[in-house]
This record gives structure tokens, sequence and C-alpha cells, in this order.
């Protein structure tokens, strides 16, 4: 942990492709450590070839190896095959009153593309897991529900997800034009949702998606 503490921190302060003057003094404060407890984890990293280090009056420069950057990339790759297996965790928040009428608008185009007749509205969630619907969904290919024109009125495309809530099969939809902020997601189902899972404002609940 003290070698990744270390690593990240010394990341963070440009050290990669080039070195970074770095006081012990400043790192120490940063990592809530006393400077000397700095200098013995530089000399155990410099030891088994994880930084490069010369030393500049009062300034340590340092820059990360080849061997420090396969070391975050390999963490990064494990890290997110640990978070990121198309798990999200949100909470029920109410929405705007908007979802009823346009999920009625593409309600033939849901059947069609999704394969269900979908319920009247949609329920929201806060996300908590992950940081955002992006990241949750970013290596999810969507189904694309195409925009239309009905009675003068441009309705535009929809990108659907596929998720599974408790059993019950649904979708995340993110509306081309959509006004919520990245951590609200909006789903449709072929159930009303909050009556079928007894959910109320606050309800945590976790959706899987289907890749």
């Amino acid at each position: 942990m003290k070698k990744l503490r270390l690593i990240l921190q010394i990341a963070k302060k440009g050290a990669i492709g080039e070195k970074a003057k770095i006081t012990l003094r400043e790192l120490a404060k940063e990592l809530e450590v006393s400077p000397q407890t700095i200098l013995r984890w530089f000399d155990e990293l410099e030891k088994e070839g994880y930084v490069a280090r010369t030393v500049e009056g009062k300034k340590t420069c340092i820059e990360l190896t080849d061997k420090a950057l396969s070391y975050l990339e390999e963490l990064y790759d494990e890290l997110s095959n640990v978070l990121y297996q198309g798990v999200i965790i949100g909470e029920v928040i109410s929405g705007l009153g908007e979802g009823a009428y346009y999920v009625r608008q593409y309600a033939p185009l849901i059947k069609e593309y999704l394969g269900f007749n979908p319920y009247p509205g949609t329920l929201n969630i806060k996300i908590i897991f992950p940081r955002t619907i992006f990241d949750a969904l970013c290596n999810v290919k969507p189904i694309l529900i195409p925009g239309f024109v009905k009675n003068g009125r441009t309705f535009g495309d929809v990108r659907a997800y596929r998720v599974k809530i408790n059993g019950i099969e649904g979708a995340i939809v993110v509306p081309s034009r959509t006004i919520h902020p990245p951590k609200i997601a909006e789903i449709i189902a072929p159930v009303y949702l909050r009556e079928e899972l007894n959910l109320k404002d606050g309800s945590r609940i976790k959706l899987k998606v289907i890749r």
C-alpha cells in the first residue's frame, strides 16, 4: 500500500516521461507521514526499480520507471475488472414528471427495438456506483432507437442499454438531448417498477447491465 501511495503521488506531480522536482517535506505533508518515512520509501522503490532519483539541492528529481508504469497499468486493468462488471448501484429519486409522456411517444419503437411494451413512466435513480452513468455504460454498445417527427414535433434519437433489476428486464434510456446530469439514470420496464419492487424515494437499487 505504501508503495502504491507514493507512486500515485509522484505520478500526480508529472513524473511520467520526465523528472519532476519534489521536496521530501512536501510529499510527507501530502501523505501525512514523516520526511524520514518518505526517504525510506524512496530507497525501497529505487532498490526495486520503480523510480529513478537524483538530488538537486533541497529538491529530489524523481521519474517513474517503465516498471512503475507497467505496475500502474496492470493495477488499472485489475481494478477495472473488479469494479466495472456491469453493476450499477443507485438510489431512487423522483423525476420531473415528463417520463410518462415521452415513453408513450416512443412506445411502438421501444416494443420494436427492445421487445417489450413499456410502462408509461420511468424510474429515476441517482447513481452511487460507479461515479456516473457514462462510467457504467462506456464499454456497452447501445441499442439506438431512432428519432421521428410527430404532429410537427421532432423527437430525437434515444440510446437504450438493457439492464436487469431484481430479475426484471428493462433498459436505461439516454435521450440525445437529455437534461439530466450524468449522475441520473432513467429506466423503463414492462412493469411499474416502484410498485413491483416496493420502491420509494431513497430506496437503494442494484442494476445489472446486460451486455
